[in-house]
């Protein structure tokens, strides 16, 4: 649904958008409504075009959180130098695209060597490790799209966690998709030294 701007001489008008027709933004404008609707995940893909992603219901949200938080215990407990994000932090990739992984790192060095403009609303890298949750709203190949993304754009590892199915695919730098079926945890590798993902809560 797109709402133009009301004026003093005119009136609010509403347009619903077909899923059959994309809107095109540059990263400007997309940085602008981002910034206007700040209860709403917005992303741009390296073409332009706006992608709105719905709130989560709450089992998603809860699902999230505790892959979140696990994934900052890890990074605090571990004293790691990098940046650890939620699903609210949005990056702009080499391909121009504009994505927010539900979870996700960045190392220090890779941080570290961005300048203060590299840095801005929303900081111009690929995280180093991605993690997409699927929720009811999501298509598989939509989000096995963005992770192939990832990797092509610079990242090293890779989660797409699919608890309707009790699937996940693991994706690596220059490797084949590695299917996972009911796994009880997941090990960060050589990218997250020492990061394990108890998938308990997840499956639950």
């Amino acid at each position: 649904m797109v709402q133009t701007p009301a004026s003093p001489e005119t009136e609010t008008l509403l347009i619903e958008l077909p899923k059959s027709i994309g809107l095109y933004v540059t990263q400007e404008q997309f940085t602008a409504l981002a910034a206007a609707n700040r209860d709403l995940r917005l992303e741009r893909t390296a073409q332009g075009e706006l992608i709105v992603n719905p709130p989560t219901g709450w089992e998603t949200g809860e699902r999230n959180c505790s892959i979140s938080g696990e994934l900052y215990l890890w990074w605090r407990n571990a004293g790691e130098p990098g940046k650890v994000f939620d699903s609210s932090t949005g990056f702009i990739l080499p391909n121009g695209a504009t994505r927010s992984p539900d979870a996700s790192w960045v190392s220090g060095e890779r941080w570290q060597a961005l300048t203060s403009a590299q840095k801005g609303t929303f900081a111009n890298i690929c995280p180093d490790f991605v993690v997409e949750l699927r929720s009811s709203s999501d298509t598989l190949k939509s989000l096995q799209d963005k992770l192939r993304e990832y990797i092509d754009n610079g990242a090293k590892l890779g989660w797409l966690i699919d608890p309707q199915q009790r699937r996940v695919e693991i994706y690596r730098l220059a490797k084949d998709v590695e299917v996972l079926e009911n796994p009880a945890e997941l090990s960060g590798e050589a990218v997250l030294p020492g990061f394990v993902l108890n998938l308990r809560r997840v499956w639950d």
